[in-house]
């Protein structure tokens, strides 16, 4: 059994060899990478690491979008028995250097000269930051010279190979020095405010983590996935890791962006995300349907109204029968089989992570043949504590615990966890490691939930974003936020009201929803942010929010609610690169229009 992540990598390098481990689109062309070249590259890599005077224990950060080089460069750095230090790409110089020198990095590696010049413009603030390498792109003329000095890839791979007969000895002995219970990561949370925190993760965390997730995901060796969210996430970094200790075929999506042509291409048999993404699948499925004839629209809910008497058997246990297997069929036939044909056509299942995902959707998805597993963990809990099976699963919860993973609820209603895969702690922070890594292994995640007969957890909210009103109800924001977003029309939401005497809500629009609601309504074609401030459009929000507020006990409805102009962005800082908001800084940001929503 492996010991750590750089033997399990070269133990599937290995057992694999000549099978695909990678597939990277380049030239427009899809091309594969197979586990013997791909272990060749990470061997050059990590000998040109060990030229540049790395040593055991030395971090090395990763400053990149996601990409096959990410993954390359991590497994480059764990074979030298350093620690890699993954980093946000959208982190400003100053966030970089802040965790450089918390983590005492000493190379760090970039995606492109666009990250190149962030770093070097903070390059005077991180003294002990001795190299950069470029992963794509040329050394602009005037830098390669000096300090920190910086090299290509390509530099990299070449000096790894001249300095083979050299240092594969050292290579070797270093991997084979390092134990189950150094430190192979640190992990910065993206956090919503102040800086920081590096969660520090050993290799046998993380192999825990793989164990048990290999045991209850159902993936199988040789399976494609297309990785699209961003590695500095423990989410996507498990994807990867399992992607190498399964022998999955990792494929990495160009961008975001272009995410809906690469599933078409890839044709993955399962996928990661968070929420934010099958929220807008189905946006743009149900504004398809309601733009289309009426002919169209009755067979579209015909079709769904079958699906959702299909899913309801199979949550059930319970067979259909002929008829519904008849009608099932043809309900594929017609509307489902083109959904999936937009996801690639091979979609055994999906997993969902990273917030909540509104039970509404999974529901809808599984109407329509596809499973969406959600799951549950953190950075410091690398990241699993409970994930739904395919053959145990429950909408509106995130699932069983993982093998090896104890859950409990405090008394005040919050999750603690306990496994072989709780990380050590906060990275130079004692006292904040305290708080919630706890001397009896549990580890206090913050999050306020419940688990029902079964052993299936449900969340309920964030322990310091539970609003607690004026007359003393505490109030679940995010659910609320969930049930708003489950109208098309409503992109985001923020639901404020601690110590107020009710709930209020800032609401922003899906521009392709308004823009169709303002040509049927006789509008005109105007800009969004002029379109908000219209009565008709807040008059089709108050219809979305009195529909919530029937689901919700007096003290939680939404009392007065404001449209905002556009959209929350990480441009803007209101949301992590996870796509979580910023409650502090949204509620900041629009203090004035808040506070007048409490005007009389």
């Amino acid at each position: 059994m492996e010991r750590t992540l750089a033997e399990m990598f070269w133990d599937r390098v290995g057992r694999s060899a000549d099978r695909p481990a990678q597939r990277v689109k380049v030239g427009g062309r899809w091309t594969e990478v197979t586990w013997r070249a791909l272990g060749e590259e990470v061997r050059e890599l990590a000998l040109g690491l060990l030229s540049l005077g790395r040593q055991r224990g030395d971090a090395v950060a990763l400053l990149s979008q996601s990409r096959a080089e990410w993954v390359r460069a991590d497994f480059a750095v764990l074979a030298t028995g350093g620690v890699t230090v993954p980093i946000y790409p959208t982190y400003p110089p100053e966030g970089i250097a802040y965790i450089v020198n918390d983590a005492g990095v000493r190379t760090l590696v970039v995606e492109d000269t666009a990250q190149l010049d962030k770093a070097l413009r903070a390059a005077k603030e991180m003294p002990g930051l001795d190299s950069i390498v470029l992963i794509q792109g040329a050394v602009p003329t005037g830098v390669g010279g000096r300090v920190p000095h910086v090299l290509t890839w390509d530099d990299l791979r070449t000096r790894g190979r001249q300095a083979r007969a050299q240092l594969e000895g050292t290579l070797a002995s270093n991997m084979a020095a390092v134990a189950p219970d150094d430190v192979a990561t640190i992990v910065y949370t993206s956090g919503t405010t102040g800086h920081p925190k590096g969660v520090v993760q050993t290799h046998a965390n993380h192999l825990a983590a793989l164990r048990a997730a290999a045991q209850v995901t159902g993936v199988q060796e040789g399976d494609v996935h297309l990785l699209f969210l961003p590695l500095a996430h423990s989410f996507a970094r498990l994807e990867a890791f399992l992607g190498i200790h399964s022998g999955l075929v990792t494929a990495f999506a160009e961008s975001l962006e272009k995410l809906a042509e690469n599933l078409k291409e890839v044709a993955p048999n399962f996928i990661s995300s968070v929420p934010r993404v099958f929220e807008k699948v189905y946006a743009k499925v149900l504004s398809g349907v309601e733009g289309g004839s009426s002919v169209k629209k009755k067979i579209f809910y015909w079709a769904l109204g079958v699906g959702r008497e299909m899913s309801r058997c199979q949550q059930a246990g319970r067979p259909p029968g002929l008829l519904l297997r008849v009608r099932h069929g043809l309900a594929h036939k017609l509307v489902f089989s083109k959904l999936h044909a937009a996801l690639g056509g091979r979609l055994r299942f999906c997993f969902s992570g990273g917030a909540p995902l509104a039970r509404e959707i999974a529901e809808f998805f599984h109407a329509v043949g596809i499973l969406i597993l959600e799951g549950y963990g953190l950075t410091e809990t690398c990241p699993i504590l409970t994930c739904n099976r395919r053959d145990r699963f429950k909408f509106g919860t995130v699932g069983l615990a993982f093998p090896g993973v104890e859950l409990r609820i405090a008394e005040d209603g919050e999750i603690l966890g306990r496994g072989p895969n709780i990380a050590k702690g906060y990275y130079r922070k004692p006292a904040e490691t305290a708080e919630v890594f706890k001397p009896d292994g549990w580890f206090h995640t913050g999050d306020i939930g419940e688990i029902d007969a079964e052993g299936f957890l449900k969340i309920t909210d964030r322990k310091k974003d539970l609003i607690k009103t004026a007359g003393g109800s505490y109030v679940a924001p995010q659910y609320i936020e969930n049930l708003l977003k489950g109208d098309p029309f409503v992109s985001q939401a923020l639901v404020y009201g601690d110590r107020r005497p009710y709930p209020v809500a800032l609401i922003t629009l899906n521009p392709e929803e308004l823009a169709k609601f303002a040509r049927n309504a006789g509008l005109g074609d105007k800009p969004p942010a002029e379109l908000a401030r219209n009565p008709a459009v807040a008059e089709r929000v108050r219809r979305t929010v009195d529909a919530v507020n029937t689901q919700l006990a007096s003290y939680a409805q939404v009392k007065r609610f404001a449209v905002l102009p556009g959209d929350f962005s990480q441009e803007g800082g209101e949301l992590t690169p996870t796509l979580k908001l910023k409650r502090k800084v949204v509620s900041e940001n629009h203090a004035e229009l808040i506070e007048s929503l409490y005007q009389s």
